[in-house]
């Protein structure tokens, strides 16, 4: 899988960063491990299992440990975490620098920043940003629309009618994020998240009009750049000879990036009100969610014992 990457500039205006020092334009020095370190223990000389590519950040407490060692060992130190390679060193608190500090940071060209945040806030803040902006991704062609909250991305064949849909929905007051190609990205183990492509942000294609832009027709109020992906609905033409789930006891998923998402299939034929279909369907995934389940519920009150089980439905798409 393609490992991806963030420019230090990115992160320098996105946290409001003070530039102490950068050998070259920030937007050419980029980051591209997701984890962050604080180097207490490099401090201490101890360098087994370090990663130099990882964001450095120095607090209270790394700060307090260096005040403490004579100058001469101090300055072998933190020379020593210099010589690392490592890609960017920031100093929360707005803490003083040492003086020896940015000679080696010139010396061996590492970028070096202040923060007047705590320290445990910004590395919360920063892991969580290079989660997002690092994270694996696919591309998937389909619709993703934001339904009471639940983030519902509809896919299924070209010309089935999934912007139609969409744009019922917004017109009901729903939030449309991305249309024709949603790009995922999987921002945990259990969690994934959907946004658009910028250049194609906001438009959606109707066939017999073309193109629209959903935000200048409906206002801001109508659009969101990403969203947690909590239910797929696969749309497809009716088939008379296909059997489709009645009752909703069978609880099927599909794997995307190796996080399992519910999952349903909407059948499409004339005198369907599928906007209506697909609020309902966000409705009742957010009530599977919280623990009830209507089908299995109405079986139990006809003293039916049928266990739902779980299906995944795809692997990996």
């Amino acid at each position: 899988m393609a490992k991806f990457n963030v420019s230090l500039k990115k992160i320098i205006d996105e946290f409001k960063l003070e530039v102490l020092y950068t050998p070259q334009d920030p937007e050419k020095l980029l980051i591209e491990e997701t984890e962050v370190n604080r180097p207490g223990l490099q401090i201490m000389d101890f360098y087994e299992y370090f990663n130099p590519e990882r964001i450095q950040i120095i607090g209270k407490v790394e700060f307090a440990c260096l005040s403490v060692l004579e100058e001469e060992v101090r300055k072998q130190r933190i020379e020593k975490l210099f010589t690392q390679g490592i890609p960017a060193l920031i100093i929360t608190r707005e803490l003083p620098l040492f003086p020896e500090m940015m000679e080696f940071a010139e010396k061996y060209e590492v970028p070096m920043l202040r923060s007047s945040d705590s320290t445990s806030s910004f590395m919360a803040s920063l892991i969580a940003f290079l989660n997002l902006n690092l994270a694996p991704r696919i591309t998937r062609h389909g619709v993703l629309i934001e339904i009471y909250g639940e983030g519902v991305l509809i896919v299924g064949d070209s010309g089935v009618g999934k912007s139609e849909t969409a744009i019922e929905l917004v017109k009901r007051g729903h939030r449309l994020v991305a249309d024709d190609a949603v790009e995922i990205r999987k921002v945990s183990n259990i969690s994934l998240v959907g946004t658009s492509p910028d250049n194609i942000r906001h438009f959606l294609e109707l066939r017999g009009i073309g193109i629209i832009n959903a935000r200048r027709l409906f206002g801001m109020g109508a659009i969101k750049v990403t969203e947690k992906i909590d239910l797929i609905v696969e749309m497809e033409i009716w088939d008379p000879d296909k059997i489709y789930d009645r009752m909703g006891v069978d609880n099927e998923y599909t794997s995307i990036l190796g996080v399992n998402v519910p999952s349903i299939t909407i059948p499409v034929k004339p005198g369907r009100n599928l906007a209506v279909i697909l609020e309902v369907a966000a409705m009742n995934n957010r009530e599977k969610k919280l623990g009830y389940n209507a089908a299995q519920e109405l079986l139990d009150n006809l003293g039916l014992n049928m266990e739902a089980h779980e299906v995944i439905k795809k692997t990996d798409i």
